[in-house]
């Protein structure tokens, strides 16, 4: 019975360790998120709207990109090594950054004559 009970006593602290790991856990991924700044511009008819985007130097940024068209689009950028599907009337999330100061073009590659824009990080 001895065992039983010194078994029983490792594991409750085996199972008060990994609850608290995933409490610490969970607050620092709180804590991350609540640092990134999150931007949402949309397609539509072929263009981004708004086409330009300003942000901070050394910031992550969420982009949330709402297609509004009914067709697809890509949205794609060489400078930021981003390429992403977004469908019809879908949302995509993208994580770019941090950054440092300067222009960095984006567009759509379903459009490209129409579907452009920039990230201007000062």
């Amino acid at each position: 019975m001895v065992l039983s009970k010194t078994g029983s006593s490792v594991k409750a602290k085996r199972l008060f360790l990994i609850h608290l790991t995933m409490l610490v856990i969970g607050i620092f991924s709180v804590d991350a998120s609540a640092k990134r700044l999150t931007i949402e511009i949309e397609i539509k008819n072929h263009f981004f709207i708004p086409d330009k985007i300003e942000i901070p130097a050394n910031t992550k940024i969420k982009l949330i990109v709402h297609n509004r068209d009914s067709s697809s689009e890509e949205f794609e950028s060489y400078e930021l090594n981003r390429e992403k599907l977004i469908m019809g009337e879908r949302k995509a999330n993208i994580f770019i950054g941090p950054l440092a100061a300067g222009e960095y073009p984006f567009f759509g590659e379903f459009n490209q004559k129409t579907a452009q824009g920039w990230i201007i990080v000062k």
